[in-house]
């Protein structure tokens, strides 16, 4: 499917500018609820440069029957319309034809609205409605259909879409069918739908809100509240096409104001509205979680810093040389997993980026093990974000490798261990390499930090683990191959 800007420079050329595609994408934006509010699809049609119309773009109304079953996109306006469209775009006027069509088994009533942008017409829209539709049977919610009308004569004049409307980030997005409201220029509700009862009696306005001020209402609701979104009596009363929210005891009310003019002065506005009092619910019960998940890591960091405090101190208390090193090595992998934890408890989620992760793992993996020589990491390529327990897996497995290298490479001098990581989608490979004495035949997997890694990488890592004497130079490379999860 081709989009709004490929299309258009197949039947225009350079005919449309930057600006006026821009401003197609500002109607197509809110195409939805125009077509809603008006119970008919839009087709928004491009004239080609032999003299037909091309149509680039088409909705369907969700509070209605649709006229198109099949999809228009691409397609030509027949020869018999194709004068009535040219006339509504150089007369600029919306057009409604005098008498409805018979398409097969059902009549459609059509407009021709002109876009116009600084005076020139640069597209033109059909409006067309299935007479057959229910609620034009039984004359439901006819002034969504008269609010439509309004806007269509605002496109026709340059005055819709709207010169400054926020962007919204956040769900809940308002639509026609989930409720609206008519108010005149003072704020006076005028009409409104079933659904925009329900949502202002979720507020606690239990009155008729018909002829009432809605903003004097709502003041009413919020005035124990403290925390109100400053751009609500600008909604509340339609003066800007804005969006707000408002919240009364366990009830949650998103509020879009779309403001309606005629000869450039605003005669009121449709307020579309929508109950987002359980998806706020479920975001903030989602937004707890998160903040436990951080407290339980960060708890979790200090409770393993605290052991390990404990064991270094159990560690200088001893007088058995063994039993030293063994409670060290104990000290060490305990603050290797209390670093991701450290990490885990500053994000919003169960990722880490481990690039930090590693650093700081093993900068103190390399300061413990050093004894008599001054031994250095370089850590080159990218980890990427880790999930936690692979981050856990990985900071034991990249501490029990350097520390061994410093520990057992490096007897007689200094040197560097590089640490080499390489990232593609799920798959991870790290080498690990010393220019030390070099690892004895047969010694891979003999020592307790060997078996460690070799167990972790297997189970946790999903992976494989490599260990070879560099042939030219002294030392040894450790190869390893992880698969990690998808973010």
């Amino acid at each position: 499917m081709q989009s709004l800007t490929e299309l258009a420079k197949g039947p225009l050329g350079d005919s449309l500018t930057h600006e006026d595609l821009d401003w197609l994408h500002l109607i197509l934006a809110d195409w939805q609820m125009l077509s809603d509010l008006a119970a008919a699809d839009l087709v928004m049609w491009l004239p080609t440069r032999d003299g037909r119309f091309q149509a680039v773009a088409h909705a369907r109304p969700s509070t209605a029957s649709t006229v198109h079953m099949d999809d228009v996109v691409g397609l030509y306006v027949q020869p018999t319309r194709e004068a009535w469209l040219r006339q509504a775009m150089e007369a600029q006027q919306v057009l409604h034809s005098a008498a409805p069509t018979w398409l097969g088994t059902y009549a459609r009533t059509e407009f021709v609205v002109p876009v116009v942008r600084k005076g020139r017409s640069i597209a033109v829209i059909t409006r067309e409605s299935n007479l057959s539709s229910l609620g034009f049977l039984v004359g439901a919610e006819t002034w969504t259909v008269e609010a439509a009308d309004t806007l269509c004569d605002m496109i026709a004049t340059s005055e819709y879409p709207y010169d400054a409307t926020p962007t919204s980030v956040t769900h809940g997005q308002p639509r026609v069918m989930d409720g609206a409201i008519l108010i005149d220029a003072e704020g006076v509700v005028k009409q409104l739908t079933p659904n925009a009862v329900s949502c202002l009696r979720r507020l606690g306005l239990q009155e008729d809100p018909i002829g009432r001020s809605l903003i004097e209402d709502v003041t009413n609701i919020v005035k124990e509240d403290q925390q109100i979104d400053e751009t609500l009596a600008v909604v509340v009363m339609g003066k800007a096409s804005w969006r707000s929210e408002l919240s009364h005891g366990r009830s949650t009310i998103t509020i879009r104001a779309v403001p309606l003019i005629e000869d450039g002065v605003r005669i009121g506005a449709v307020l579309l509205t929508r109950d987002v009092s359980e998806m706020r619910r479920r975001e903030l019960e989602l937004m707890t979680k998160d903040a436990t998940i951080r407290e339980i890591h960060h708890r979790v960091k200090n409770n393993l810093q605290t052991v390990s405090a404990l064991i270094r101190l159990q560690a200088r208390r001893s007088d058995n040389q063994e039993v030293r090193e063994a409670l060290t090595e104990a000290e060490r992998r305990v603050s290797a997993i209390a670093t991701v934890h450290a990490a885990l408890s500053q994000n919003v989620d169960e990722h880490v980026d481990f690039d930090e992760v590693a650093k700081e793992v093993l900068r103190l993996a390399s300061v413990v093990a050093t004894h008599h020589h001054e031994v250095s990491v370089d850590i080159r390529g990218s980890f990427g974000e880790v999930d936690a327990d692979a981050a856990q897996a990985l900071a034991t497995v990249l501490t029990e490798l350097v520390t061994n290298s410093v520990e057992h490479g490096y007897v007689d001098g200094g040197g560097v261990v590089v640490v080499e990581a390489h990232r593609s989608g799920r798959k991870l490979e790290v080498t690990v390499t010393d220019d030390g004495v070099g690892i004895d035949e047969g010694r891979a997997r003999s020592g307790l930090g060997t078996q460690i890694v070799a167990t972790v990488v297997a189970g946790e890592l999903s992976g494989s683990i490599e260990w070879e004497r560099r042939s030219h130079t002294h030392g040894t490379r450790v190869r390893i191959h992880a698969l990690l999860e998808d973010k």
